[in-house]
C-alpha cells in the first residue's frame, strides 16, 4: 500500500511540477474561448451548443497527457522495479490512474466554471455539466491510461493513441452531453455505468499491456 500511495504522489507531483498537468486545461479554455468566434455572438445559440462543445473539448483535453502517463516509467525502468519488487502492475496501473484523474478531472472541473460563462450557459446547465464531468472524468482518465498502455513504445504512438481512445469514448460523449437536457436524469445514470465499467476494466486492461509489453 505504501508504494502505490508513493506512486500516486509521485505522478501528482510530476503533473503539477512539470506543466503538463496544465496543457488539458489550457485547450479546454481555449475551446471555450474560440467557440464563440465560430458560432457568433448569439447568445441563444451559445447555450444550446456550448454544453456539447465543452465535453468534446474535456474529452480531446483527456487525451493529450496520453504519452506521458506510462512512457517515462518504462524508459526509466521504473516500471522494471516495480515488477522485481512484486507490485502487480494492475496495483501500479489503479495508483497512476487515481493520480491521473487527480490531476486532470477536478481541475477540469474548476476550468468548466469560466467556460460555462463563456458559452452563456444558464446555472441549472452548469450544474448537470459540473454533475456529469464528475461522472464522466474517472471514465476519461481511465480511457487515457489504458491507451496509454496499449500503444507504449509503438512508433507514431501519439497518432494511435487517438485511434484507439476516441472510439471507445464515444458513449460517455453522448450521454454527457445527453445529461445536458432537461430530462438528463436518465443519460447521468448511463454515463456513471459507462464511467464505472472503464474505471473498474483499466487496472486489468492495462496491467496485461504492460506485461505483454516488458515481455
Amino acid at each position: 500500500m505504501r508504494i502505490l500511495a508513493l506512486i500516486l504522489w509521485r505522478d501528482l507531483r510530476r503533473a503539477f511540477e512539470g506543466g503538463g498537468g496544465a496543457l488539458p486545461l489550457i485547450f479546454f479554455l481555449l475551446v471555450a474561448t474560440l467557440f464563440p468566434f465560430a458560432v457568433g455572438p448569439d447568445g441563444a445559440l451559445l447555450a444550446k451548443a456550448g454544453g456539447g462543445a465543452l465535453w468534446m473539448a474535456a474529452l480531446l483535453a483527456a487525451l493529450l497527457p496520453v504519452d506521458r502517463l506510462i512512457a517515462p516509467d518504462a524508459e526509466a525502468g521504473v516500471l522494471d522495479q516495480f515488477a522485481v519488487r512484486g507490485t502487480p502492475e494492475e496495483s501500479v496501473a489503479a495508483a497512476k490512474l487515481a493520480a491521473h484523474w487527480l490531476s486532470f478531472g477536478p481541475p477540469l472541473m474548476v476550468a468548466a466554471l469560466p467556460a460555462a460563462a463563456l458559452l452563456k450557459l444558464d446555472g441549472g446547465t452548469l450544474l448537470r455539466l459540473e454533475a456529469g464531468l464528475a461522472i464522466g472524468t474517472p471514465g476519461l482518465a481511465a480511457l487515457a491510461l489504458t491507451t496509454s498502455a496499449l500503444t507504449l513504445g509503438l512508433r507514431g504512438a501519439g497518432a494511435l493513441a487517438g485511434l484507439v481512445m476516441l472510439p471507445l469514448a464515444v458513449p460517455i460523449l453522448i450521454f454527457g452531453a445527453g445529461a445536458l437536457g432537461g430530462q438528463g436524469a436518465g443519460a447521468l445514470k448511463l454515463l456513471a455505468a459507462a464511467s464505472l465499467l472503464l474505471v473498474a476494466g483499466a487496472p486489468f486492461a492495462a496491467g496485461a499491456a504492460l506485461r505483454a509489453a516488458r515481455e
